[in-house]
């Protein structure tokens, strides 16, 4: 696995806690955590997938925004799912969901970190699925 830069304890400890492999890449000046084995809710079209955070370069005090997912996910039923773009991200197509954290979710600094936002990623998934 690959580990281009190193992150907080608390985040190395979520990550490897959760027994899936991760890892850190750069892309030009962006850093990334790259977290295989996510399993999105029943009702998409794939069981396991990818999941590509942005870590902004003031990060744990400022936000990780949106969550990428590779491959690109859809709903079964087929309903559109809205606000998704493509991304390229280590030579692969990922799917951009622009999703973002607002009052009263907004990010606190010195609480919110990898796990907390991937709480909020999972929250995303499953209220898509509510949607008609």
């Amino acid at each position: 696995m690959r580990r281009a830069f190193d992150l907080s304890e608390v985040d190395r400890e979520f990550l490897d806690a959760r027994g899936q492999p991760w890892e850190t890449i750069l892309e030009g000046q962006n850093r990334w955590v790259l977290i295989e084995n996510l399993d999105p809710p029943a009702g998409y079209n794939y069981s396991t997938v990818s999941v590509a955070l942005l870590l902004p370069a003031f990060y744990p005090d400022v936000q990780i925004d949106m969550a990428y997912f590779f491959p690109a996910l859809a709903r079964k039923d087929g309903k559109a799912i809205n606000a998704l773009s493509n991304r390229a991200l280590d030579q692969k197509t990922w799917q951009q969901w622009s999703r973002h954290r607002v009052e009263p979710d907004a990010w606190r600094p010195g609480v919110d970190n990898i796990e907390t936002h991937l709480r909020f990623v999972t929250a995303w998934l499953e209220e898509e699925l509510h949607k008609r």
